[in-house]
């Protein structure tokens, strides 16, 4: 199982993700990083465990208040040897098609923001290209079509629960069960506590786990992710 970092870029800066209230993220208290720069940040997850990528979602730019390009663009330059997979609101062909010749990171496409499924479908082929379906509560965020026609996903699913982002819930594993069989590669976001949750989703058979709030309070450690699945889960995963 590959176990992913994830942080929230919000005005320049790494916010405490909750249950998907975006509006009432506050600049994040780690004891992983003396501020909450994104560098410093990204700099203390990695003194964790040695991740081979790292999730960020721009949040300016998913809801169209901004970028955090600049930011991003630290985190690229910092540390070279992180692959970044980014979800910064991308919803046309072009702008999928420029933010990967940047050489930034990989591109999420959030159901939230796409418009048909279009784009998700022109991508499916593209490796640098990661589908978010995103969940709040029950309800599926994005066009219908996009969640009933596996065909179209790329090779990397991320299922996202959006009400249990940093709620201490555990993840939804009866949501993943379900997208779980049409999927090639599954990863789980929101919820995850510990190394039990951990090891509850790969028994599963889900590829990969996204993480932040059980890395910052120390439920989750370096020797957790070892014993659960060592190095693979990070630098020697093939990218």
């Amino acid at each position: 199982m590959e176990v992913i970092p994830v942080i929230d870029l919000k005005g320049g800066v790494v916010v405490h993700a909750r249950m998907g209230e975006r509006a009432h993220y506050r600049p994040i208290e780690t004891p992983l990083a003396r501020s909450s720069d994104p560098v410093e940040v990204a700099r203390g997850l990695l003194a964790v465990h040695p991740f081979a990528t790292l999730y960020v979602a721009d949040l300016d730019a998913i809801t169209g208040s901004g970028d955090n390009r600049a930011a991003l663009e630290r985190l690229r330059q910092a540390l070279p040897e992180l692959t970044l997979w980014v979800d910064s609101g991308i919803a046309d062909e072009r702008a999928a098609t420029a933010w990967l010749a940047r050489d930034l990171g990989h591109v999420v496409l959030g159901s939230e923001t796409q418009r048909d499924s279009a784009v998700v479908h022109h991508f499916a082929a593209e490796p640098r290209a990661v589908l978010s379906l995103d969940f709040r509560g029950d309800a599926f965020q994005g066009p219908p079509e996009l969640l009933v026609d596996a065909q179209i996903w790329p090779r990397r699913v991320i299922v996202m629960t959006l009400h249990r982002v940093g709620s201490d819930a555990g993840p939804d594993l009866v949501r993943l069960s379900t997208i779980r069989p049409v999927a090639r590669e599954i990863y789980a976001a929101g919820g995850v506590r510990n190394a039990d949750d951990l090891q509850a989703l790969a028994d599963a058979g889900i590829a990969g786990a996204l993480v932040a709030s059980s890395l910052h309070n120390g439920r989750l450690s370096g020797a957790d992710l070892r014993r659960i699945g060592g190095r693979e889960n990070g630098a020697m995963r093939a990218r």
